[in-house]
């Protein structure tokens, strides 16, 4: 039974469990269940060579890495997670070739093995090279959609024409090509689809672009770390071939990045904050000319005794789309201040956090954006946090900031309720407009775009610090598609566990149908029910990727199963390897277009729940069962 509340005012305050020892164990193996992943896919270093490694980085390397939270300098525990490729690359031709010029061949493999937990060799071969008929673009093509949300609305709907999938044909889908990304244990980039081609990027720091029916490479761009977003295409008139077609995305360690979608030449590119752990997590928003990048940070993961805590502020930072030219950045709490000293004598700074890892929705009419926030990481808390907020898109300028949960600090106290997935703007049949907003507290709120007073809100998950809904939801006329993790966290909970899909009517928040997810995990390890990914509905399907490996097709009317994958399994591919699906998470949702479904398998980000896997996958159905 969903718990429906009506009256506007969320519980915020309300008591909650404090289990700070339980807490701090789930924070140490949030990212060490990150690396664990990469390590079991990895030969093992000897023990000269970590030593040596660890040498290098104390003398070289470590004054930058370490203790210095206004450094460009990605912290020592962001490094942790890129490939010992990205590194060496950044150390020979990249962004560090000065420091490593000084470091001779064997010492930047060295380091980089030692900083990544990884040893050099693991990479698959490379996606072959298109031929001449398959490598030209077309240019008559526009992309399918030109923003991580399918529209500006972040509806994540696919309009029936575009993507070719429905309840009578999404049965035929067989796998098309299948491709498996070379150094790389996790997959989670949700692709752009246009000009007869896919883009996507990879753990490694590649950026594909893949011819669409076969899987060949037209062209591949390697970025400074791991690419963590989806790719944006700018969009162009049906029929008329652009000056430049451009594609936008953002790493790892804090760069975005506007490449040549025809050619995969950098056209601009720019780190968005300072700030030693920034991190770019969701896509950006293109609209008009403008790209709008939210910031966040692993900060509050990769904090540690020796290291001054918590200085990282969430922003948003608009540019000119085709320049790169900075226009405006909005921080989301105040410049911190020195708050005291740790009983390790460790300096402790606040106010902080607020980290944005979800693309911002973008309202033409009213000249705005609309966005959640995360908690706090450290003392006071602000009212900024665990919010929507509205931002004048031309300015920057703070319209209205709506906080569902107050006094969220974490590690600590707090819930961890941050917003993951973005408000979906919305009209429904009787032409009132809404934000619909699913929180990871497992509720989601119905809120006046105008000034972000909450109509109506509707408990649909237990909710908690992996819980509730994490990435995005997907909206179709009326209805509003919900996706639910629920995944044990070490704490408990007044409300049980609710894995599985649900719809609820935008109008008030009541429940239509609810799809709980199927016990497909049995005695398997490392698996876990439930949705954490965004999804994405078109005709009549809501389709979702799941942490058990499953991707499904669901019934947008009544909830039915009507199809079901599971793709963590081995995978023969275009690069003549055999890859391995996994967990399907994140910001990345399966993507339909013109009968074809794209996904990737292979999510694996702090969680030892969460399946590594490096596959990317093409289904297709028949020419004859396409709509």
């Amino acid at each position: 039974m969903l718990n429906r509340v009506d009256a506007p005012a969320h519980a915020a305050g309300r008591a909650h469990v404090a289990l700070r020892c339980l807490m701090a164990a789930v924070l140490a193996c949030c990212l060490a269940g990150a690396v664990r992943a990469e390590q079991a896919v990895a030969s093992a270093q000897t023990t000269e060579s970590r030593e040596r490694g660890a040498q290098v980085y104390q003398s070289v390397c470590v004054a930058c890495h370490e203790g210095q939270a206004d450094s460009r300098a990605p912290a020592k525990a962001v490094l942790g997670l890129m490939s010992p490729d990205s590194i060496l690359q950044a150390l020979t031709g990249g962004m560090m070739k000065e420091v490593g010029a000084a470091l001779n061949d064997e010492q930047k493999r060295n380091v980089a093995q030692y900083l990544t937990g990884r040893a050099f060799g693991q990479a698959n071969t490379p996606p072959k090279r298109c031929d001449r008929a398959h490598a030209r673009f077309d240019p008559r093509q526009p992309p399918s959609f030109s923003a991580w949300g399918i529209d500006a609305a972040n509806s994540h709907h696919v309009p029936a024409a575009v993507g070719g999938l429905d309840s009578g044909n999404v049965a035929a889908l067989s796998l098309q090509w299948a491709l498996a990304f070379p150094n790389a244990v996790r997959a989670r980039s949700q692709p752009a689809v246009g000009a007869g081609a896919v883009f996507v990027g990879s753990h490694d720091g590649t950026v594909y672009a893949l011819d669409r029916e076969t899987g060949c490479a037209r062209w591949t761009f390697k970025a400074r770390a791991e690419v963590r977003t989806g790719i944006v295409m700018a969009p162009w008139p049906r029929g008329r071939a652009p000056a430049t077609a451009l594609l936008y995305f953002g790493d790892l360690v804090g760069h975005v990045y506007a490449l040549n979608a025809f050619t995969g030449q950098l056209v601009w590119s720019d780190k968005v904050d300072a700030h030693s752990t920034t991190t770019l997590t969701a896509a950006p928003a293109w609209h008009d000319g403008r790209l709008y990048v939210p910031v966040s940070s692993l900060e509050e993961a990769t904090r540690s005794d020796a290291r001054p805590c918590c200085t990282f502020r969430g922003s948003v930072v608009a540019y000119d789309a085709r320049r790169g030219q900075r226009l405006w950045q909005t921080y989301m709490v105040g410049t911190p201040v020195e708050t005291g000293n740790t009983d390790k004598g460790i300096k402790t700074w606040g106010p902080s956090g607020a980290a944005i890892w979800n693309t911002p929705t973008v309202d033409a009419k009213r000249r705005r954006l609309y966005l959640g926030t995360g908690d706090n990481y450290s003392p006071p808390a602000t009212a900024t946090s665990d919010a929507i907020v509205a931002l004048d898109m031309d300015s920057g300028r703070i319209i209205w900031t709506r906080q569902t949960v107050a006094g969220d600090i974490w590690p600590g106290d707090g819930p961890d309720s941050d917003w993951g997935a973005p408000p979906v703007l919305a009209r429904d049949s009787t032409g009132r407009e809404w934000l619909v907003a699913g929180q990871k507290s497992g509720v989601v709120f119905g809120i006046q775009p105008e000034d972000g007073q909450v109509i109506w809100q509707t408990k649909v998950g237990r909710g908690g610090i992996g819980g509730g809904v994490q990435f995005g939801l997907a909206l179709q006329g009326d209805r509003v598609f919900v996706p639910i993790h629920d995944r044990n966290d070490g704490r408990n909970y007044p409300d049980p566990k609710r894995p599985g899909l649900y719809a609820l009517d935008i109008r008030d928040g009541s429940l239509i149908w609810q799809a709980p997810h199927p016990d497909s995990c049995g005695d398997k390890t490392a698996c876990y029910p439930g949705y954490a990914g965004a999804i994405t509905v078109t005709g009549d399907l809501v389709l979702a990727g799941s942490i058990d490996g499953f991707i499904r097709a669901y019934h947008v009317a009544n909830g039915q199963l009507l199809w079901q994958l599971d793709t963590a399994r081995d995978f023969s591919t275009v690069n003549g390897e055999t890859a391995r699906g996994g967990s399907m998470g994140g910001g990345a949702a399966p993507i339909a277009v013109a009968g074809m479904l794209f996904m990737n398998s292979g999510y694996a980000a702090f969680n030892s729940t969460q399946k590594a896997g490096n596959v990317f996958l093409a289904f297709k159905v028949p020419t004859g069962e396409r709509r």
